[in-house]
């Protein structure tokens, strides 16, 4: 396995507008972050990850790009980004830039000429179909709920979005588009950055004549996915992009891909076939989905996540390698959804942390993550504020269900879990802003937040630290080979990784009661780590998760 600096990597994510606000506007911004970056300097973070931070009108927070090469007003200036560059870069750190390259916003510059006129330069660089017989021209759905569809009277012609009406799909065919963005990629790496998180980067490529799919009982429309997924030229485009930009620097890529097999990530990210570095992969964030979806409820079976997890890491490697992650800006937070928010608030959170940052592959720690933020339960629907959410709870009322029925989905399953501002101290607001915040604070900051965390040394904080710090202390969690041990155990979640002369065996009580584990294998084994005092019977306590290091001598 060859060695590369972004393997040994921990990432951490900014959500720019809930991280930190500066200057009292109630949205977070580039001063508020180069304001904590002592804080992440200190938890042992290698590589940021900074969620959208270019111009934009928000429809889908900053995911809806209408310039790639200005900053958002309310996130700073071109200046304070590249301040924070410098600031990141002399803590040793890195820093890299989300790509957003499926679709732009309707009020880019390109977006806008290419609906003046079907004559229009740019008129190509979107995906347009005139209507079939009164109705769109195909029955795909949107991601976001509703039709992938959006009529434009002016032209009499549809143009395709796979998320809201306003990110209209770019059309990747079109050479000149392609030559457009790679230019631009080569204007932020030129700037210094360390590399690039791109979203949805698999749906690129769409089937030729963008044909109807099955719509399932129920629906309005299909999911229209099995034909931009990976689609047909993905691996072209990725190679040109390669070979164009990425080839040109030392950096990190990470394409965040939804419906990505190991098979097709080992394609993506094999040294030898020079597309990305590493894949984001959703398969285990379905697990607890019901048949229709997110919103299904359904209990995680942990029989499930071994398999799940145990596949990708096997089947990734030799070839390939894995990004590792249980919270991001579009999921709930991991401690509330796998783990017990209450009870066992702070061993549930360092169980999962530590079956996750034991794994091969690249971590990556969402904001607030590090000491425990939950998920919000907020009484109204006038409390939340992602688009995806509010879709959804039209569509579910008009569909007759119930508003208990709904919140608990919402509660669940939100992406305003992820977005409530970071909690930093007990102050108003948790410190995050001096104003109003544009999302409301999660209200249990008096209790869980980053002051109080870093002050008590058995906090979630220092176990994540500890967990970070023995990544760059042992090679064999870096770089060992996986194995999953006691697959039958209905309780525990256990496997071992070995790497020459050392193998380290990870074993994690994924439930909120005790179990028993028998593993001769630890005899005269050392434990590196746990989340609770010392006690090393064959009994498991609640949500325990203990570490072992096994030397042999040469």
């Amino acid at each position: 396995m060859e060695k590369s600096w972004w393997k040994e990597s921990v990432v951490y994510q900014i959500y720019p507008r809930s991280f930190m606000d500066s200057n009292g506007d109630g949205i977070g911004d580039i001063q508020g972050i180069i304001s904590r970056l002592d804080y992440l300097h200190e938890l042992g973070i290698d590589v940021i990850w900074l969620s959208p931070v270019y111009r934009s009108p928000n429809d889908d927070n900053g995911y809806d790009i209408s310039d790639y090469q200005e900053i958002m007003d309310e996130f700073g200036t071109m200046e304070e980004w590249e301040q924070l560059l410098a600031e990141v870069h002399n803590r040793g750190m890195k820093l890299i830039m989300d790509l957003v390259v499926n679709h732009s916003s309707d009020e880019h510059q390109w977006f806008v000429e290419a609906r003046s006129s079907k004559e229009n330069r740019y008129r190509d660089y979107y995906i347009w179909r005139p209507g079939k017989d009164g109705k769109e021209p195909n029955n795909w759905g949107s991601n976001f709920g509703g039709s992938a569809w959006e009529y434009d009277e002016r032209t009499d012609e549809y143009f395709l979005h796979l998320f809201s009406k306003k990110q209209p799909d770019l059309n990747w065919e079109n050479r000149a588009l392609r030559e457009e963005i790679y230019k631009m990629m080569t204007w932020w790496l030129d700037k210094g950055i360390d590399g690039f998180r791109m979203d949805v980067i698999n749906f690129i490529s769409k089937v030729e004549g963008l044909p109807n799919d099955e719509v399932k009982p129920g629906n309005k429309y299909a999911s229209g996915s099995k034909y931009y997924r990976n689609g047909p030229r993905i691996h072209e485009y990725l190679q040109e992009m390669h070979q164009e930009v990425l080839s040109k620097y030392d950096v990190m890529t990470v394409g965040e891909m939804p419906g990505v097999t190991p098979e097709l990530a080992k394609l993506y990210t094999a040294d030898d076939r020079n597309e990305l570095n590493m894949v984001f992969q959703f398969e285990h964030m379905g697990l607890d989905n019901g048949t229709n979806g997110k919103w299904d409820l359904k209990e995680l079976h942990l029989n499930d996540l071994k398999t799940n997890l145990s596949k990708w890491q096997t089947e990734l490697e030799h070839k390939g390698w894995n990004s590792l992650y249980l919270n991001n800006h579009d999921q709930p937070r991991s401690v509330s959804r796998f783990g017990d928010d209450r009870q066992y608030h702070y061993e549930s959170a360092t169980m999962l942390a530590t079956l996750l940052h034991m794994m091969k592959g690249t971590p990556y720690v969402y904001q607030g993550e590090e000491f425990g933020m939950t998920n919000v339960n907020f009484p109204s629907i006038e409390d939340y504020r992602d688009i995806e959410t509010l879709n959804f709870y039209s569509e579910a009322k008009e569909q007759g269900e119930s508003e208990e029925q709904i919140m608990a989905s919402l509660y669940a399953k939100s992406r305003d879990n992820a977005r409530t501002p970071v909690q930093w101290d007990d102050s108003l607001n948790a410190g995050f802003t001096s104003g109003i915040p544009w999302i409301e604070v999660n209200p249990n900051y008096m209790e869980i937040n980053a002051k109080k965390a870093m002050e008590d040394s058995n906090s979630i904080f220092h176990y994540y630290k500890k967990l970070i710090q023995l990544r760059k202390q042992n090679e064999v969690i870096v770089y060992g080979t996986y194995k999953l041990l006691l697959e039958e155990h209905p309780a525990v979640f256990a496997y071992e990784r070995k790497l020459d002369t050392q193998t380290l065996y990870v074993i994690c009580n994924f439930y909120g009661e005790r179990t028993t584990v028998d593993l001769e294998e630890l005899n005269g084994a050392q434990l590196l780590l746990s989340n609770y005092k010392k006690d090393e019977t064959n009994e498991y306590k609640p949500y325990e998760a203990r570490v072992y290091l096994v030397e042999k001598q040469q």
